[in-house]
């Protein structure tokens, strides 16, 4: 017989073997089943919660450099306290324009939390005023409307564009364009609808905003000089590290602080951010990884000690087997092939069942599904790598059993 007329004569008898033992191979299989599926599940959650994280970090805008008012110190004796350093200024935004070598853009902006108000409805919102450039800075656009432009700024008219959230609050299901409601006790007109931006890292819901031109919030609706961040933007996140060098150098330079105070301003680098949490993203990877093993490892023992059960159990057949012309290797090959198969089998199904556990956590959960194919690929072959691992045991104490008394053995 050729090697391969054996090799299909032994596959083919082990699967009616496994197939009249058809609850201890369900168990067998049930043990890689549930392993399998659970890295299924863990890493299509790692790497939806992953690529949730990504775009709530881009909703804020793409290499983005945040400069913020820092906390104005205590001063003892004074009555009236700022709870914000106020030296930030418009030109402070003109200038990191001009002299950076890496901003390709730079606008200021304010922003605060006031009412808005329609027809006796109100609503807590975020209001930001901010220039055309800070628009674009932050990644707004308009799925209605139109967003302010350079005329607007410069005139300090009194339009707004709204997220989607105030348009609920407020309006419901009518159309906001051209309505005019009020931002604190100023009318403003809506011009536009953003385009829905969903919550940053932090939870904040974007779609709550009201964004003007930043004209008309320092002059109309606040009245201040100062504002409350500059946006800052970069050609890549590659350049945001020296970019921010650059920012603080110019800043510095424009405002000179006292000795004993702290500065005026705090950098929100946005590739810190993005370190951050995809090195939160990684150690949830690596857990997910170590309990996958773990989860294989303890199926592939069960298969171990099925299949040394199974050895023991068909101890006459081994020799009625090695009695009619089976070879040691014939044996041992054997119980190679059914401990592969049964983890193959394990391994297979666990695929499907750790798919349509994704799906079920993508449809429970705040992340969209991601099919973690390379999970499957790699669950399957780590399967049947464990199933002919463990099976070498088992499969070399069958093949050293002598004939005569297995045959003599008591079935």
């Amino acid at each position: 017989m050729s090697g391969r007329r054996r090799l299909t004569h032994t596959l083919v008898l082990s699967l009616r073997l496994l197939a009249a033992h058809r609850r201890r191979t369900a168990l067998s299989v049930l043990a890689l089943l549930v392993g399998v599926a659970a890295v299924m599940v863990m890493a299509a959650v790692g790497a939806g919660a992953e690529r949730r994280v990504l775009e709530r970090v881009g909703a804020l805008g793409t290499n983005l450099l945040i400069v913020s008012a820092a906390p104005a110190p205590r001063i003892a004796g004074r009555v009236r306290q700022t709870a914000r350093v106020t030296t930030l200024r418009p030109q402070d935004a003109a200038a990191l324009a001009r002299e950076s070598f890496l901003a390709v853009g730079a606008a200021p902006a304010v922003m605060r939390t006031l009412v808005a108000q329609w027809e006796g409805r109100n609503a807590n919102t975020s209001v930001l005023g901010t220039t055309p450039d800070g628009l674009r800075i932050r990644n707004i656009g308009v799925s209605a409307g139109r967003v302010f432009d350079e005329a607007d700024e410069r005139e300090r008219r009194r339009v707004a564009v709204v997220g989607a959230t105030v348009t609920r609050n407020l309006f419901g299901d009518l159309d906001p364009i051209g309505r005019s409601i009020r931002i604190g006790r100023t009318p403003v007109e809506v011009i536009g609808v953003m385009r829905r931006r969903g919550t940053d890292v932090g939870g904040t819901d974007l779609d709550n905003t009201v964004a003007i031109p930043l004209e008309t919030a320092l002059r109309r609706v606040l009245n201040v000089p100062y504002v409350d961040a500059l946006f800052v933007q970069a050609a890549t996140s590659a350049d945001l590290d020296a970019l921010e060098r650059e920012v603080r150098e110019i800043l510095d330079r424009r405002h000179r602080v006292r000795s004993g105070l702290g500065a005026a301003y705090l950098v929100q680098n946005q590739a810190v951010l993005l370190r951050t949490e995809r090195g939160t993203a990684r150690a949830m990877s690596r857990l997910i990884v170590g309990t996958g093993v773990l989860s294989l490892v303890v199926g592939a023992i069960g298969i171990l000690a099925v299949m040394l059960l199974s050895v023991k159990e068909r101890v006459r057949e081994i020799g009625l087997r090695r009695a009619v012309g089976a070879r040691r290797a014939d044996i041992r090959l054997q119980f190679l092939l059914e401990s592969a198969v049964l983890a193959a089998a394990g391994g297979a199904l666990g695929v499907v069942v750790g798919l349509a556990g994704a799906g079920l956590a993508a449809v429970l959960g705040p992340w969209e599904l991601v099919t973690p194919w390379g999970a499957a690929v790699l669950g399957v072959v780590c399967s049947v790598g464990l199933g002919f691992a463990v099976g070498v045991v088992p499969a070399a104490r069958a093949a050293r059993l002598d004939p005569g008394e297995a045959l003599r053995a008591r079935g």
